[in-house]
């Protein structure tokens, strides 16, 4: 693929990456959802509507490109089942949605990036993504 565009990374390298990227590629994953606290942490740019970006696989190879179509910030505890179903990975509910991202979310690799310190509440922001398959 030739276009110069930023990376964009589902989780981290391996089974997790691997599957969701899978999702992705097949259409049925259009939606994902990032800790605004990761953001700030790596004084990165909030994502918005029109950016276009180049999926890396677990080998870092670029597989496909995505370009956003909504951002939204809410707390946690007001992510909608729209957006969790959305996610295509098989969450049925909004409980399950949050039980599978604050388990991710509290993973050690994630620890290391968002700091110790960081708890997750039903106030902590996350920044929904919307998304199509633009390649």
């Amino acid at each position: 693929m030739d276009e110069q565009l930023p990376v964009v990374e589902f989780a981290f390298p391996g089974p997790l990456r691997d599957r969701i990227i899978s999702e992705v590629r097949s259409g049925r994953k259009t939606a994902t959802s990032s800790l605004l606290h990761e953001y700030e942490v790596g004084k990165e740019p909030l994502p918005a509507v029109g950016d276009r970006g180049a999926v890396i696989d677990s080998n870092g190879e670029q597989v496909a490109i995505i370009q956003i179509t909504d951002v939204r910030i809410v707390p946690i505890r007001d992510v909608p089942l729209s957006h969790a179903l959305a996610e295509g990975e098989g969450y049925a509910t909004v409980a399950e949605w949050r039980a599978g991202h604050t388990k991710f979310w509290s993973s050690e690799a994630m620890r290391a990036e968002l700091g110790n310190g960081f708890e997750i509440t039903d106030s902590s922001l996350v920044v929904l993504e919307q998304f199509m398959l633009a390649r």
